[in-house]
């Protein structure tokens, strides 16, 4: 992909870096602005099932084993 994306841009070395550089930061600031945001909403982060600390003090001992 990543090869025919540089074989059809135009220009000399020069330009083809420099509009390879601009689609990178494109695809980088897609996927800042639009793509994470909405893959964090779906994950299901706020869904806690630790349990809480416990309210002694005390350390509890290990079960003889």
């Amino acid at each position: 992909m990543y090869g025919w994306v540089w074989r059809n841009l135009p220009g000399p070395l020069a330009a083809r870096v420099l509009q390879s550089l601009v689609l990178l930061s494109a695809v980088v600031v897609a996927l800042f602005l639009w793509l994470f945001p909405w893959v964090e909403s779906q994950l299901p982060y706020s869904d806690v099932t630790v349990p809480g600390p416990e309210t002694t003090s005390a350390p509890s001992e290990l079960p003889a084993g």
